[in-house]
């Protein structure tokens, strides 16, 4: 999800409040790290809508703040990260990058391969977010997926889902998978989610990732108290995929 260090509604302590208060295990904080000298990445900047190198520092002291009250205040896990984000007029060379995991400044203007291994380097893993058309109108990143073949080794998950839908290529594709809500708004909390099944860890959760011990649920934020929140039933469709 997203806070208002790039184009989030939330800041991040009322982030961690939302869900920690509907009693989310974990979550990942992604915002957005834009190219620099890109026409769209400058606009970015302009508009206060990425990190720079010039605020990193400061979201990762306060990050870390909201990580250590989320554990006290509801034993929740918060994964630190970015979304490096390479957007172009061309939906077929815009491509984004969760790094989850990662505390270090890595430039979003260099090689996609490049960037893949800093990640790793870096002690965290690479996601493919929303590489297939999202069946919504608004900006596509398509680069990945027209190079998931080369890519496949690279990354080490694929969106499955983005919010309310379910990436049908993804989830025949047979790739390793990853769900969540990329909120930018509470009216987002509705969303397919990644269950794990592990220690309530970091580490562990990564590692789960990398080696799919995980699930997939759609969950419904129905109503004004988030005691009431419900989980619908995995599809079956859904089972099966997440069976490779």
């Amino acid at each position: 999800m997203h806070s208002t260090f790039s184009d989030g509604h939330l800041d991040l302590p009322d982030l961690i409040d939302h869900y920690g208060k509907r009693g989310f295990g974990a979550i990942a904080v992604t915002d957005h790290l834009c190219e620099q000298h890109s026409l769209l990445g400058q606009a970015a900047r302009l508009l206060d809508r990425t990190l720079t190198p010039a605020s990193f520092d400061t979201y990762l002291e306060q990050l870390d703040q909201e990580i250590h009250r989320a554990w006290d205040r509801y034993k929740m896990v918060v994964i630190p990260g970015f979304e490096i984000t390479k957007n172009s007029l061309n939906f077929h060379k815009s491509a984004h990058i969760l790094a989850l995991g990662v505390r270090t400044w890595i430039d979003a203007s260099g090689d996609i391969v490049d960037i893949i291994d800093q990640i790793h380097d870096a002690g965290g893993i690479a996601i493919a977010a929303h590489p297939v058309p999202t069946q919504r109108v608004e900006a596509q990143t398509l680069h990945l997926w027209s190079r998931r073949e080369e890519l496949a080794e690279k990354m080490d998950a694929w969106e499955v889902a983005s919010g309310k839908i379910l990436f049908e290529s993804v989830v025949a594709s047979g790739l390793p998978m990853l769900a969540n809500s990329d909120l930018h708004h509470p009216s987002q909390m509705s969303s397919w989610k990644t269950v794990f099944n592990c220690e309530r860890h970091p580490e562990a959760i990564m590692r789960a990732i990398q080696l799919q011990k995980l699930d997939f649920q759609y969950y419904t934020d129905q109503v004004k108290s988030p005691s009431m929140a419900r989980i619908k039933p995995l599809t079956s469709s859904l089972k099966l995929a997440n069976s490779f």
